[in-house]
């Protein structure tokens, strides 16, 4: 085996063991908590809601150990047993432009890679979350969100990686930085069009009408310097009976949503203490400086894949044995 091949192996071995170490370190914590309220919410919680969390903690830290050496299976799967060969060799029967076959190729990885994860999506949903009494998700819902997700997925998704394996295979040495620049550019689009375009596909946006509640948000977006294009209440509980409360978007089309289970849980001072959380990224600027780390990160990451591309031995070590823009993209993504 190539050396870079055992270096893989031994940082996988040794991130995913760590990984199961934290994991049964905060089971071991929670479970010793388990028999009392702490302290400090012994006013607030009752010792049965207090073990309800306890015990939906551990179940989603077991579900998330069992996903996670599963992940690794499939990771040594697609590279050392050959996954990703046999799948190349597939499409190169089909005779297209590397372009277009790189795409090919990249979108049935993808959809096989969300059918195999599709049984833990449905136990989560359909069992951890029912037995805890927290999902409101339909089969049908879930079903429509499914299909939803595959045709946005497959129309956003083909231009763009056909774009982005264009610009590896025909613009130079130098691509990786034109491939930084389109997917850094495509990045801030879809954080400005999500809030008013994507998510209402998805969920039912409607303003929030309790007028003394929205004198509390404006009054407190005014000493944060925010300004939203609307405050918003989305039908959260068509899923779940989790609450939340975020921010989207950029520039001026930021808006404020509200999960309608948020509002009906929380009365106004517990509401306004929510959102002060939330503006509180934006008043310490958390997202711009997100945003930087993102860009600065994402830079060197392909500028490192555009050394990795042109050896032979990252392909080699991993599996590959026909290099290709693609298979390279793939690769990277995995390690």
């Amino acid at each position: 085996m190539h050396q870079f091949g055992q270096i893989f192996i031994t940082l996988l071995a040794i991130t995913t063991l760590t990984g199961l170490y934290l994991s049964f370190r905060q089971y071991r914590a929670v479970q010793k908590s388990r028999f009392a309220v702490p302290q400090e919410f012994s006013d607030k919680i009752t010792l049965e809601e207090h073990q309800k969390a306890a015990d939906y903690t551990t179940a989603k830290l077991k579900l998330g150990s069992i996903e996670s050496l599963y992940g690794v299976l499939l990771l040594l799967f697609w590279t050392f047993g050959g996954g990703l060969e046999w799948l190349d060799q597939q499409w190169y029967s089909v005779q297209l432009s590397p372009v277009w076959q790189g795409v090919g190729v990249m979108l049935t990885f993808m959809l096989i890679l969300s059918v195999i994860s599709l049984p833990f999506s449905i136990y989560s949903t359909f069992n951890l979350e029912q037995r805890f009494g927290f999902n409101q998700t339909t089969p049908k819902t879930f079903i429509g969100d499914l299909i939803k997700q595959s045709l946005l997925s497959i129309a956003i998704g083909t231009p763009l990686l056909a774009l982005i394996l264009w610009l590896m295979i025909e613009s130079g040495p130098q691509w990786w930085l034109y491939v930084w620049a389109t997917w850094f550019s495509f990045s801030l689009f879809m954080m400005w069009a999500y809030p008013a375009f994507i998510a209402p596909i998805f969920n039912k946006f409607s303003p929030l009408e309790d007028l003394e509640l929205v004198e509390r948000i404006k009054t407190l977006m005014s000493r944060c310097g925010f300004h939203s294009s609307g405050i918003f209440v989305m039908d959260g509980s068509k899923r779940s009976r989790h609450g939340n409360a975020y921010f989207s978007g950029l520039g001026r089309n930021k808006r404020i949503v509200f999960f309608d289970t948020l509002l009906n849980d929380l009365n106004g001072d517990e509401i306004e203490a929510v959102l002060a959380h939330e503006l509180g990224h934006f008043h310490h600027k958390h997202i711009p400086k997100r945003l930087l780390q993102i860009a600065i990160l994402s830079l060197m990451g392909l500028a490192t894949l555009g050394w990795l591309a042109e050896q032979a031995w990252f392909y080699n070590a991993l599996g590959v044995t026909t290099p290709s823009s693609h298979q390279a993209l793939i690769l990277f993504m995995l390690v």
